[in-house]
């Protein structure tokens, strides 16, 4: 998955994965991390790779929106995609990313009209436990 190394701002793939991996463990912390990497084998290591420097780098270290603003939007993302292990993983990194639980809330209030009351429903579910786990 090298190519030719370059991308925006020059940046080589091996310095987009650094940059991206140092996202992803702010965002998502070490312990969640380290247990992806221990997963990872020779056929899921182009994902991962991928999506640290993609979606971690490209897309999370853009100036326009804060970690915060990204928290929320992923979060809606992934209610309207029904995508609940997900979404655990990322309630977390909304707390860790400075949302609070009345934030986390009032998102998925939101998304109960944009994405569905079901949709949302099963989302309160997942970020009331997460939330509990951490109190």
């Amino acid at each position: 998955m090298e190519g030719n190394g370059m991308s925006e701002g020059n940046l080589t793939d091996a310095e987009r994965r650094a940059r991206g991996m140092k996202t992803r463990r702010e965002v998502l912390g070490d312990a969640h991390v380290d247990r992806a990497e221990a997963r990872k084998d020779g056929f899921t290591a182009d994902f991962q790779d991928l999506i640290t420097r993609y979606a971690w780098d490209e897309i999370w270290n853009r100036p326009g929106l804060d970690r915060r603003t990204r928290s929320c939007i992923t979060l809606t993302a992934l209610v309207a995609g029904g995508h609940l292990d997900e979404l655990a993983m990322h309630v977390r990194a909304a707390l860790r990313n400075g949302l609070t639980p009345d934030e986390i809330k009032e998102v998925l209030l939101q998304a109960a009209i944009y994405c569905g009351v079901p949709a949302a429903n099963s989302a309160f579910a997942v970020a009331q436990r997460v939330i509990a786990e951490r109190e």
